[in-house]
């Protein structure tokens, strides 16, 4: 499939393409929240971003900031370029348990350290995960875990058909 035509951005929105790659990482100031069995498992001011073209950010919470026995550690891992290693995590808030819907990097790359002590979670396995009052909508597809809110525009890497981009 050949690169898309990316959406224009409206006001106060930013599209996926013009994202570097490799994926740069921003501190968030907004607030963000995850849910799952109905409970509040984390919710912190203290998020960074990953960018990388043709995704939506995908957010990383420090680890301290999720509630206790909300992370645990799960079967698998994976390689990025850019980032390293990563780790699978079990997530777990009101009697539920989500596995390997989490992941972090223990040893991330240069340039990539600021991801140490933080973990990124797949909306899709969350009852709720929102950015600065916002209900996120997950990233297509089942790998990538970026988060679409009203203010990034893509079209957006997962959707059948876009392995290549």
């Amino acid at each position: 499939m050949p690169r898309p035509h990316p959406e224009t951005p409206g006001p106060g929105q930013e599209s996926v393409w013009d994202y570097p790659r490799p994926p740069r990482v921003e501190r968030v100031a907004s607030p963000v929240t995850i849910r799952l069995g109905g409970q509040l498992i984390v919710e912190t001011r203290d998020a960074v971003r990953v960018l990388e073209t043709s995704h939506p950010p995908v957010y990383y919470l420090p680890i301290a900031d999720f509630a206790p026995g909300a992370l645990a550690d799960a079967d698998g891992s994976s390689f990025c370029e850019f980032k390293g290693t990563a780790r699978y995590l079990d997530v777990r808030g009101g009697g539920e348990v989500r596995p390997a819907s989490a992941w972090n990097y223990p040893h991330p790359s240069p340039g990539y350290e600021s991801l140490h002590d933080r973990v990124a979670v797949y909306a899709q396995q969350m009852d709720e995960c929102t950015l600065d009052g916002e209900v996120v909508t997950p990233q297509p597809g089942g790998f990538y875990g970026g988060w679409i809110t009203r203010t990034v525009v893509g079209p957006f890497k997962g959707v059948p058909g876009s392995f290549g981009w």
